[in-house]
């Protein structure tokens, strides 16, 4: 066969057009200009084989690392049709996280702990992992690819790369360091070379298959408050308050925990300064592009403004999830499990793996809430009977939930004007992306910032 650095060379064009119609593409908003090969690893020779690949996308002058599985073999897998990248010589070349008959020597390398070029293969301490297991994709992803190996472990590949060791491999290590109950087991992990540093490219974790995200039981729970017209929320079978309460407190346990394992801080002057003008300066930047924004601006820039006045010792700074939403927590049937410590996507890394205070989590979670009650009335006619139905759910699960946080830590409401700012801001960035991506969804984060900024929540 040919080299296999070569035969990736071959699919910097294909690739460049393939790219961009990825889920877990994150450079949507321009096109590419160029790809780089910056690595490539066999892992499984013949026919199939599986490559294991990092390249460079160029988007004129942001360059950004990625990873990918890339397959070779005569008679084609069952995958997705948008997996096919292009031929190379007279085999197509494919992205192979979906086939079935290659992905399982992931799993094995991890267990045998072996290295294969530069990519280093690890289980975690103690652990024993069964071999020979098949895997199937997760495709209801975005920014990274799941792998489930036999229902017993799922691996997650991280698409987009940073140099050093991943956020969320870190504190899943921590948490599990010190017994935290609110978390998929860590099992294993992948770490390859970028720029000439370690770097975290895969991570193998206990997979538990009857959980339910929280988003998917919110949302079921606002269909039946809409359903049943009739009666009160707490009369629906379906009413999440409870779940929410539990919810509080789990999130308040990982705060306690990660607090635990790796320390905290107090809060400087120069840390609410930055943040205060960090708020202010998206608040100009939207703004400009959002007219329906400029109304709320004086009230906006008035609760950024409070920051910097906040006493300093009224703020701790911690470790915390970072990207906090009602889709990055499973209830099983032992209770909620936070997932993805990752932080949010699009942050630089360096702010990912800043600390932050836990009200930033309690403030993305409070905004979750308010899309899981107005999730239905997008895109429908104003009906204010059921417009007022969600602001009840979305009020007494927001209420529900900060009473579960203030059971096992301080109570987040007492804080009002540090999660207040939190959350406008939070809607703040919504309002923007709402506006690039989902119109009609525009209304959600405007409707939260009329209701915070009235002092009505």
């Amino acid at each position: 066969m040919s080299d296999p650095r070569e035969l990736v060379d071959d699919l910097t064009e294909d690739l460049k057009r393939w790219l961009p119609e990825q889920r877990w593409f994150a450079g949507k908003d321009r096109p590419v200009t160029g790809v780089r090969t910056l690595g490539v690893t066999e892992l499984v020779s013949g026919d199939p084989q599986l490559l294991h690949v990092v390249i460079e996308v160029a988007q004129d002058d942001r360059r950004e690392p990625y990873q990918l599985l890339v397959g070779r073999r005569t008679h084609p897998p069952e995958i997705a049709s948008g997996s096919w990248i292009g031929a190379v010589g007279d085999l197509n070349a494919y992205e192979a996280s979906g086939d079935l008959d290659v992905t399982g020597v992931l799993l094995d390398l991890m267990a045998r702990e072996e290295r294969v070029g530069s990519l280093v293969f690890e289980h975690e301490p103690g652990v024993t992992l069964e071999t020979g297991l098949r895997a199937r994709p997760i495709s209801s992803e975005q920014s990274n690819t799941s792998l489930v190996y036999g229902g017993q472990y799922i691996l997650k590949l991280f698409r987009k790369l940073t140099p050093g060791k991943n956020k969320d491999l870190l504190l899943h290590r921590a948490l599990q360091g010190v017994g935290s109950k609110h978390i998929a087991h860590p099992l294993g992990s992948i770490t390859g070379d970028l720029d000439g540093e370690p770097t975290t490219v895969g991570m193998l974790q206990q997979f538990v298959p009857d959980a339910v995200d929280g988003w998917a039981m919110a949302t079921t729970s606002v269909r039946d408050l809409m359903a049943a017209p009739e009666l009160h929320a707490e009369e629906v079978g379906g009413d999440f308050a409870g779940e929410a309460e539990r919810l509080g407190r789990a999130v308040a346990e990982v705060h306690a925990d990660l607090a635990e394992a790796l320390g905290t801080e107090p809060v400087d002057a120069h840390e609410l300064e930055r943040s205060a003008k960090a708020m202010l300066d998206r608040l100009d930047t939207i703004a400009a592009r959002v007219p329906e924004l400029a109304a709320h601006a004086p009230a906006l820039r008035a609760a950024f403004e409070k920051l910097r006045t906040l006493p300093l010792d009224s703020v701790t700074m911690q470790y915390i999830h970072g990207d906090l939403h009602l889709g990055q927590v499973l209830r099983t049937v032992g209770g909620w499990l936070l997932i993805d410590f990752e932080g949010e996507p699009a942050a630089p890394v360096e702010e990912r793996h800043a600390l932050r205070s836990p009200l930033r989590d309690v403030a993305g979670m409070l905004r979750s809430f308010d899309y899981a009650a107005q999730q239905m009335l997008v895109g429908q006619p104003d009906d204010p009977a059921l417009a007022e139905r969600a602001m009840e759910w979305s009020e007494r699960n927001r209420t529900a939930f900060c009473e579960g946080y203030a059971a096992i830590a301080a109570d987040p409401r007492d804080q009002g004007p540090l999660l207040r700012a939190f959350e406008l801001d939070k809607a703040v960035y919504e309002v923007g992306y709402e506006h690039a991506n989902r119109p009609d969804w525009l209304g959600v984060p405007l409707a939260s910032i009329a209701r915070i900024t009235s002092g009505e929540g």
